[in-house]
Order: C-alpha cells, then sequence, then structure tokens
C-alpha cells in the first residue's frame, strides 16, 4: 500500500518536475517556432524571456518567507495552480510583449517551488543527500521534457499548444497536492534542529561554507542556465547532419526535425540527470568537498572538447558536460541544509534561490552576446573558466569530513 508520505514525496517531485518544465518551454519555442514564426532572430527573442528569469529570481526570497510565516504546503497549492494558469495565458500572447508579460508571470509562480519544496524535502526527511538527488533528478527530467514535448507540440499542434496544454496540467495537480498534505507534519530531523548561527558544522566555519555555497551558486547557476537553454539551438546548429541521417532512418519527413532535435536533447538531459543519484550517494558517503571535485573535473574536461565538433561527436560530448552539469545541482542544496536551522531553512533557500536566478537571468542576454559575436564555442570557454573557479574555491574554503564521519555516513544508511 502507498503510503500518505510516499505520495507527498511524489507530488513534491512532480512540483519539480513542472517547475523546471514551464520555466524551459520558451527556450525551445524561440529556438524551433517563434524565429520564423514571428519574423525575430533567436538572439532577438532571447532578451523577452529575461524578465521571467528575473521573476524567478526576485520573488524567490519573499515566497521562502511567506511559506516560514504562513504555511509551506499552502504556499505549493498556489504554485501548482498559479504556473498552469500563467502557461495557458501566455499561451494566448499575440506580439513579443504580451508573451514576455506572460513568462514575468510564470516567473513569479515559478519562483514559489525551490525554496519551499526543498525546505520541505530537506525538513522532513533523513538521508539529505539522496532525497535531494532523486528530487534533483525530477526535476531535470523536467528540463528534459520540456526540450522533447514541446518540440512534439509544436511539429503537432502549434508553440501556443505548447504552453497551453501543460498548464492545464498544472492547475490540475493542486487540489490532490491539498488533499494528500493536509494531515503532513513538517518536522524535522532531531539533529536539524541544533544548528545555531554560531555554530562550526562539519564542512568548517559557517562563514566559510555559506561563502561558498554563494559562490557555487552564481557560477554553477550561470552555468546550468546556459547549458539547459541553450542545448536546443546548438543541437539544431551542430547536430543537422545527425538529425537528417535519423530522418532518413526512420522514413521521417523533414518538417518533423524540431521533434527529432526535441527527442536528441531530452535524450542527453534524461541520462544525464541520473548522475545526481550518483553525486546523492557521494553527498552521504564521503561529503561535499570530494564530491564537488570530481563533477568539476567532469564539466571542465567536456567544455573544453567541445568546440568545433559537429554531430555524433558533438552528441557525444554535451552528454558529458551535462553529467557534470546536473551532478552539481544536490551540492548547494545539501550543504545549505547542513548549514541553516528548518525553522528558517524556506528563507535560506528563498535567499540562495534569488541569487541563483539572478545570475540565471543574466545567462540570456550573455548567451545572446556571445552567440552573435563568437558562437557558441566561446561559450563553452567561458563556462570552463567558471567550472575552474568554483573547484578552486571550494577546495579552499571546504574542510573534508573527518575520517571516522564519512565512515559513519556509509554505513548508516
Amino acid at each position: 500500500m502507498v503510503t500518505r508520505d510516499t505520495k507527498y514525496f511524489l507530488l513534491l517531485n512532480v512540483g519539480h518536475f513542472l517547475d523546471h518544465y514551464f520555466i524551459l518551454i520558451f527556450a525551445t519555442v524561440a529556438a524551433l517556432a517563434l524565429s520564423e514564426g514571428w519574423g525575430l532572430s533567436y538572439s532577438e527573442l532571447l532578451p523577452y524571456g529575461a524578465p521571467g528569469f528575473a521573476a524567478f529570481a526576485l520573488c524567490a526570497l519573499p515566497s521562502g518567507w511567506l511559506a516560514d510565516r504562513w504555511s509551506r504546503d499552502g504556499m505549493m497549492c498556489i504554485f501548482f495552480f498559479g504556473i498552469g494558469l500563467s502557461s495557458v495565458l501566455t499561451g494566448f500572447a499575440q506580439n513579443p510583449f504580451q508573451l514576455g508579460a506572460g513568462l514575468l508571470l510564470m516567473g513569479v509562480f515559478a519562483s514559489i517551488y525551490h525554496p519551499v519544496g526543498l525546505a520541505i524535502v530537506t525538513g522532513r526527511w533523513r538521508k539529505t543527500g539522496m532525497r535531494l538527488a532523486v528530487n534533483g533528478v525530477w526535476g531535470n527530467l523536467g528540463v528534459g521534457s520540456a526540450a522533447l514535448i514541446t518540440g512534439l507540440l509544436i511539429d503537432l499542434a502549434s508553440w501556443r499548444a505548447a504552453f497551453i496544454l501543460p498548464g492545464l496540467i498544472g492547475i490540475a495537480f493542486a487540489y490532490p497536492y491539498y488533499i494528500v498534505s493536509r494531515n503532513i507534519s513538517q518536522d524535522s530531523p532531531p539533529e536539524d534542529q541544533g544548528v545555531t548561527s554560531h555554530q562550526n558544522i562539519a564542512y568548517g566555519p559557517k562563514w566559510r561554507v555559506l561563502l561558498c555555497v554563494y559562490m557555487i551558486t552564481l557560477l554553477g547557476n550561470v552555468i546550468f542556465q546556459s547549458t539547459t537553454v541553450a542545448l536546443p539551438e546548438i543541437f539544431d546548429e551542430r547536430l543537422t547532419g545527425l538529425a537528417d541521417d535519423i530522418s532518413e532512418t526512420l522514413s521521417l519527413l523533414t518538417s518533423q526535425s524540431a521533434t527529432i532535435i526535441g527527442v536528441l536533447a531530452f535524450l542527453v538531459f534524461a541520462a544525464a540527470s541520473l548522475a545526481q543519484l550518483v553525486t546523492g550517494f557521494m553527498l552521504d558517503s564521503v561529503g561535499a568537498k570530494p564530491t564537488i571535485l570530481l563533477v568539476m573535473v567532469i564539466q571542465i574536461s567536456a567544455f573544453l572538447m567541445m568546440p568545433g565538433l559537429q554531430n555524433l561527436a558533438a552528441f557525444a560530448v554535451s552528454f558529458g558536460f551535462m553529467l557534470g552539469v546536473f551532478g552539481q545541482v544536490p551540492i548547494n542544496d545539501f550543504l545549505m541544509a547542513k548549514t541553516v536551522s528548518n525553522k528558517a531553512r524556506a528563507r535560506a533557500f528563498g535567499l540562495r534561490a534569488m541569487v541563483s536566478f539572478l545570475a540565471l537571468s543574466t545567462a540570456l542576454p550573455m548567451i545572446s552576446v556571445i552567440h552573435v559575436n563568437w558562437g557558441f564555442d566561446g561559450l563553452f570557454h567561458i563556462l570552463a573558466l567558471c567550472s575552474l573557479t568554483i573547484l578552486i574555491g571550494s577546495q579552499i574554503f571546504l574542510k573534508s569530513l573527518p575520517r571516522e564521519a564519512s565512515d559513519r555516513s556509509i554505513f548508516q544508511r
């Protein structure tokens, strides 16, 4: 029998899936449909998505504050209903300004999930690393599904359907979440209650850990946003030969190229997202410092290999850098959960999310400028530099776990 607790965690994971799915519909629509339909280039369309990502950032802190002061589950109900409704409205946009307004509204409601949902996940269950990893896999499947399903809906219906149909599904989840969450307690595990502002935690003085968290937040999310937003366009530019070969092999029409690119992006996103299960296990077992080392080495290597590659080689190496990009996702949340008490955790996640998504909002204009002047090869070199900075900074700021603590975490699972 499926317990209420299991249903609760499942719905929280669905929320993470939808949050990333909705925020990335625009990326695929801009790359595969709107540039032709509205007569604007990909670079000209990208800035219309920036206000939505800015709202995604700026509204995270007030969302966390409301959740801590009022109700975390109440805010989650608002999230499901609001992001679905705003997506439906965006599907009726008649010009770029209306599209930008709809994306702005989506960003406001999308800002709720990370401070609130992550506070619930880290405050209710033990084995934080693996819980965050599973939750992160759902979020990244949302990233991959945005490219796949949006491309499919563009080919089968229109770009408007790519916003409207998922929006109706999002609205539909608000009621089951309300029913399941009514009698769920959000008490944190006993060991999480004792963290104070003056306490040194396992990774060193709290100020150094938080400094590392915000460094990874800024640079890591520039990397995350740049790769997840740009991948459909990267594939559209560099995998044309591979897409044509797939079309010919499967006897598909050329008009279905958007679907092929969407499928290829989904395969990379979905397979690479499983890296979070590895990093979740490592976080619970050996701690954050060696986990960051492994993830950043993978990122740097793949980014430096990517310039100039086409077709199958580009597809393979893009899978490599997405392994590193998705693998880093649980690390910050794990460090934050180990540093901040449960009572203030939604606000803490809100502040981190605000910094995080402000970095995300700068990624869109950055991609636009770099793409026009230096192409995606220039972007790969900049992202490799960001990864190298994270690698060096984390090794300086974080202490390694004592050997006995690492051994305990391996066997007490």
